[in-house]
């Protein structure tokens, strides 16, 4: 008879048990703790760790493991190291079912890709490096679908093993992360401050409010639905029709302005119109009515998005031995406009006092969305290589994006804009290599310039993907951020799974 498998992993934190387990009772855990690689959250646990509280996921198997299809097959594709290119999204409904509250709980999957699992969590008390600290013990037992139908064994435990595999990397992105989220909030020991966000349900946003969440902090979405305005920590707002309420806004010890139409479609006249107007009406519109709350007596901060298109696409002119900080001057092209225009939209806030920094993003670097997403099929195929004609790529990784916002946040003598980027920028045909040497892929075909400029018309594609910009992040450095991922390998193998 067939029996469940059992796949265990242990992590030795240097924070005490008490300060471990509130971190996993806090909203935020599941977001921060699910892999970018691995699937997303459709909901959040409805009554944190307790008993009957569930959450929704959807998950990516690569290949065709866990869809109970050629389970065998899919498991041998993995040994060999073939390309998972097809990923069905398939939902997973958690459900928890006990809890020893500071000592461990335990979640169950009701419905999903697989015929069983049951993962329980310890923890218990330790020293780690001299100080109180926590010994996490994950204990997972599961069934694949279709395992007892198979008459070889050797094709169950060769099924089993590759599955293994893949939780072994999921565990340890989930160790990463949940290191340095401890790590972050042990150095802003700040009192919980209420955050208004605008742009939460993005990929930055999610990712920000769960890190936020996670330090105690409480978030307040600004939404455009009515009926989802309703939730306590929901606030209604229409920057097209100027709809804000300076009485709901109040209560918010923070704004952070996340909100803006997508960059990455074509830029016909209408998409130019959209990404402009969403970016400028938005923050005036949160600008205006920070500036009206200003009187009050409340110190209020404004941490509003900008990106590194402020420089221009090609603004080293042929020299770019030397990286742009924040005061080289602005382009003159499309992004640069619109860059400039949205920093500018900020001016109300700040002439009223508030403090305001502009986050000027760098090309962030996650498998959700992005260059990196459109660049993974190709890679995995083995027909990756550099995009451009070898201009210089500034990126951050999706986490390092997250907590530099917080960073700007909660860091109160830091302000004016500041470059969300990694210290060592590459060049096109680094970052290919790179890439490659992560996912084991040969990265030496060129991207032809009409696969871009079919995508994003000739001005997209010459300000997106041909632009070279080597930004410094000199300034974020000096006022106290410390980046988790430095390097660009570092931080590819931490959102691919690729340890």
């Amino acid at each position: 008879m067939y029996t469940m498998a059992t796949f265990e992993y242990t992590t030795r934190l240097s924070f005490d048990r008490e300060t471990v387990f509130q971190w996993f009772e806090r909203p935020g855990a599941l977001p921060r703790l699910s892999a970018p690689f691995l699937g997303s959250i459709v909901q959040e646990p409805t009554n944190a760790l307790n008993v009957g509280s569930r959450a929704v996921l959807e998950v990516s198997m690569s290949g065709t493991l866990g869809l109970g299809l050629d389970t065998a097959i899919a498991a041998g594709a993995n040994a060999l190291g073939l390309p998972s290119t097809t990923r069905a999204r398939i939902p997973w409904k958690a459900k928890h079912i006990s809890l020893d509250r500071g000592r461990s709980f335990t979640d169950i999957m009701e419905s999903g890709p697989i015929r069983r699992w049951e993962h329980q969590h310890f923890f218990s008390d330790i020293i780690c490096d001299g100080q109180p600290g926590t010994l996490m013990r994950d204990v997972v037992e599961f069934e694949l679908p279709g395992l007892g139908m198979l008459p070889w064994q050797k094709a169950n435990k060769l099924a089993e093993d590759a599955f293994a595999r893949e939780l072994l990397q999921v565990f340890k992105y989930r160790e990463n992360t949940l290191r340095a989220d401890l790590g972050f909030h042990a150095k802003y020991p700040a009192k919980p401050l209420t955050i208004a966000v605008a742009g939460a349900s993005g990929i930055i946003g999610s990712q920000l409010c769960a890190l936020l969440a996670g330090g105690g902090h409480q978030i307040i979405r600004l939404v455009r639905d009515r009926n989802f305005a309703r939730e306590p920590d929901r606030m209604y707002w229409n920057p097209e029709s100027g709809e804000l309420d300076a009485t709901s806004l109040a209560k918010a010890d923070a704004v952070i302005n996340l909100a803006g139409h997508t960059i990455g479609g074509r830029f016909s006249e209408e998409n130019k119109r959209k990404i402009q107007e969403s970016r400028i009406r938005s923050t005036r519109l949160l600008a205006d009515t920070l500036a009206s709350l200003a009187t009050d007596g409340k110190k209020r901060s404004f941490i509003s998005a900008s990106a590194i298109g402020i420089y221009g696409a090609k603004p080293h002119h042929g020299n770019p031995s030397t990286a742009l900080d924040e005061l080289a001057p602005v382009g003159n092209d499309f992004l640069a406009t619109v860059c400039r225009d949205w920093e500018a939209a900020c001016d109300p806030a700040r002439e009223a006092g508030v403090r305001v920094v502009t986050v000027r993003t760098g090309l962030v670097q996650t498998p959700e969305t992005g260059a990196l997403a459109q660049l993974l099929p190709l890679f995995s195929l083995g027909l990756g290589g550099p995009l451009g004609h070898g201009g210089w790529q500034s990126w951050v990784g999706i986490d390092d994006m997250a907590g530099i916002y917080a960073h700007a946040l909660l860091t109160p003598e830091l302000a004016g804009p500041i470059n969300a980027v990694a210290p060592n920028p590459v060049q096109a045909w680094e970052y290919a290599q790179t890439l490659g040497k992560v996912l084991r892929r040969p990265a030496k075909i060129s991207v032809p310039a009409f696969g871009p400029q079919l995508i994003l018309g000739t001005e997209g594609a010459e300000e997106l993907a041909f632009a070279s910009q080597k930004v410094s992040n000199a300034k974020l450095i000096a006022s106290g951020y410390e980046s988790r991922h430095s390097n660009l390998e570092s931080a590819l193998r931490h959102n691919l799974g690729k340890f």
